[in-house]
């Protein structure tokens, strides 16, 4: 079960997947968060709260694909290095969907070597955060994002 946390009330449009109806989740702060570290979801939940945004958490890549049917987020943040399925994989699945297109995926990951933010961006994501998380400057990255992805 996803763990949705929000300061705010969302608002809901009508969709169709493969012919079927649905009700979709959609605002301009909503956050999803894919990571299977407690310690990182507490984190970035409190960094994201504490400025309006709406999070959403999945601990894992299904998790994660089920919120994904009926929740449109202005931004996904990625984590690479998951037990069931990596980041990259779950990045090119989820740009897929036709729903996805244009949601920026960035990814946040402990990968710090030479060459590791080429091979995050090659794999789909739109940009990429290093972990440890820089708490002074992470709330101005995903700023910088949103802005730079905001759908018009």
């Amino acid at each position: 079960q996803p763990l949705i946390i929000t300061t705010e009330l969302f608002y809901s449009h009508s969709g169709t997947s493969k012919g079927r109806k649905f009700k979709v989740m959609a605002d301009d702060t909503l956050i999803l968060h894919v990571e299977d570290n407690f310690e990182n979801r507490m984190l970035v939940r409190r960094l994201l709260l504490s400025e309006g945004y709406q999070v959403i958490e999945a601990e894992q890549a299904a998790q994660a694909l089920e919120i994904l049917k009926t929740t449109l987020p202005a931004l996904i943040l990625m984590d690479i290095n998951m037990p069931d399925m990596d980041g990259y994989t779950l990045t090119n699945t989820i740009k897929a969907m036709p729903q996805m297109v244009g949601i920026p995926i960035i990814a946040i990951t402990a990968n710090v070597m030479k060459g590791d933010r080429e091979k995050t961006l090659q794999a789909g994501c739109d940009g990429y955060i290093e972990k440890p998380i820089d708490v002074d400057r992470f709330l101005e990255q995903i700023e910088r994002f949103l802005h730079q992805f905001a759908r018009h």
